[in-house]
């Protein structure tokens, strides 16, 4: 029986596993499926992984929408349940109910800082962050209708799959130097 021709551009040959929180309007999950689409990725809440099976992927997200300036506690709380990692491979990713124009690179730096630092005392590599506005109706904004509405659309959604082929990139450039 014939063996498949090896592929390097094939995202199944790096393991990957999209783990995301997303509760209002579902707007992080567009982009945790949009990401885990290229990857060839399966998407998972924190509730649904036990630590020890991330040792069996390449390439491991985190996401979720952000509150209080930070990601959510279940996948905080995952994160301080992992077991150490040497040099295993990470990207951060996140939706906001500010306004658009707010989400700039440090504007999402600075959102991710705290599951980056728990991730890093884990001894996982955090290679990229992504961060686009997404629809929000919290509080009073709901007599509004909200901001932001629409969003993620299809430009974040286009973002997004750069951002995971540049993912994939990296990943490859550290398998193959």
């Amino acid at each position: 029986m014939n063996q498949p021709e090896h592929n390097p551009e094939d995202p199944r040959n790096v393991r990957s596993l999209v783990i995301v929180f997303s509760y209002h309007h579902n707007n992080t999950e567009k982009i945790a499926r949009t990401i885990a689409g290229v990857l060839g990725a399966e998407v998972k809440t924190p509730q649904e992984i036990q630590p020890e099976q991330l040792r069996e992927y390449d390439l491991i997200g985190f996401g979720s929408g952000i509150y209080s300036a930070t990601f959510d506690p279940s996948v905080l709380t995952l994160a301080d349940r992992l077991s150490f990692a040497h040099g295993r491979k990470a990207f951060l990713f996140s939706t906001y109910g500010a306004p658009a124009f707010a989400v700039t690179r440090d504007f999402v730096a600075d959102n991710h800082e705290e599951m980056r630092g728990k991730l890093r005392i884990k001894g996982y590599e955090v290679i990229g962050d992504f961060g686009c506005a997404g629809w929000n109706t919290n509080s009073f904004l709901r007599f509004f209708g909200g901001i932001n509405r629409g969003r993620p659309d299809s430009g974040d959604l286009a973002n997004a799959e750069t951002f995971a082929r540049a993912m994939l990139a990296k990943v490859r450039s550290t398998e193959n130097p």
